[in-house]
């Protein structure tokens, strides 16, 4: 296939049939986003995020009480307003990137293999969904099919559900696919490479700062306790990404974002530590979010807007906060290595 017409398959809706079948294809998941920066959309996207049992481990009917009669009553109309500060031209930044992202690495892998590698990009919740971008998969003709969830940590509330969205999608097919799935590439050399390029890129242009602060998604501990091993892989990617960019340890904070309920969670939480640094008149304050492939709510709205507001608040100065390595060439390339090493004997 020609490069041109590679290049015109990069951003349609849905790439045309292969003339051969491909080797296998790759499916890109991520955690999605309300239709809409409206209340309605918002609880729509709640109702079924929230009915997830990886997401919230309580006894069901006492999670269904506080779900029904506490969350969706109120929660859409705050959120609503929180994504509509974020909300662009393209809808939800979370799928326009994501959508951009399977049409890169369709793109890099088949530079790379010569021949083409159908990469289609679903959302755990919300559209396009899982199912339907396994039936993209399945309509250009891939019948190996490699599972690629956008979580460089691992945790039973985003990759297990993830892949729990597939093999229910899967039960309902007569001939399903030899699979492979990606656990986590946490520490994977490419994304770490991608994530020091991103932060040294921001300091050759603008300078250093005097401190950094790395923010994961947060836990409920009991999640951890019960085996979940998404901390210690948070540390891990903190510890290498400190060491690639050569920190002092003592300038850098390792913080966990997005709380929700009233039992304890991992690690120190963002927010405090964003307004501890403010009061001791931190000037210059870079925030990374390692943990998003995409920019999102949880970064574009709870950090970059929110989190520069607390922080300047409390008198500090000098926030940034770096972009997630969203469409980058250098992590789409350490994607592709990801890809390529999880199809080995598949691309013959």
């Amino acid at each position: 296939m020609t490069a041109v017409r590679l290049e015109e398959m990069r951003y349609s809706e849905e790439p045309p049939p292969v003339s051969d079948p491909p080797p296998a294809g790759v499916l890109l998941v991520n955690l999605g986003s309300p239709e809409a920066a409206t209340a309605g959309a918002v609880r729509t996207f709640l109702r079924q995020f929230l009915a997830d049992p990886r997401v919230v481990e309580l006894p069901p009917f006492r999670w269904w009480l506080i779900r029904n009669l506490f969350i969706l009553p109120f929660r859409p109309l705050r959120s609503a307003r929180a994504y509509h500060k974020i909300w662009g031209p393209d809808g939800s930044p979370l799928v326009a990137t994501s959508r951009h992202q399977a049409a890169d690495l369709e793109w890099e892998l088949s530079q790379r293999i010569g021949r083409v590698i159908p990469v289609s990009s679903g959302m755990r919740y919300g559209k396009p969904s899982i199912a339907a971008a396994l039936g993209v998969l399945r309509r250009r003709g891939c019948r190996r099919v490699l599972i690629l969830p956008l979580y460089p940590q691992y945790s039973a509330t985003t990759t297990a559900s993830s892949l729990d969205a597939v093999f229910e999608e899967l039960a309902t097919w007569r001939r399903i696919p030899e699979l492979r799935t990606v656990n986590d590439y946490h520490d994977h050399p490419g994304y770490i490479g991608a994530l020091a390029s991103s932060v040294q890129d921001v300091w050759h242009e603008d300078g250093k700062p005097s401190r950094v602060l790395l923010s994961f998604h947060g836990l409920p501990e009991r999640y951890v306790a019960a085996g979940d091993p998404y901390e210690e892989q948070c540390r891990t990617t903190a510890t290498l990404l400190s060491e690639r960019l050569e920190i002092d340890p003592e300038r850098i904070d390792l913080g966990f974002q997005s709380r929700f309920g009233r039992e304890q969670w991992i690690g120190l939480e963002t927010a405090k530590l964003l307004k501890d640094a403010g009061l001791v008149g931190t000037t210059g304050l870079d925030v990374i979010c390692p943990g998003f492939a995409a920019d999102c709510l949880e970064t574009l709205e709870e950090v970059a807007i929110a989190g520069r507001k607390i922080f300047t608040q409390a008198g500090g100065s000098g926030f940034r906060y770096v972009p997630a390595l969203n469409r980058r060439p250098d992590h789409i390339s350490a994607l592709a290595e990801i890809a390529i090493e999880n199809m080995a004997g598949w691309l013959n």
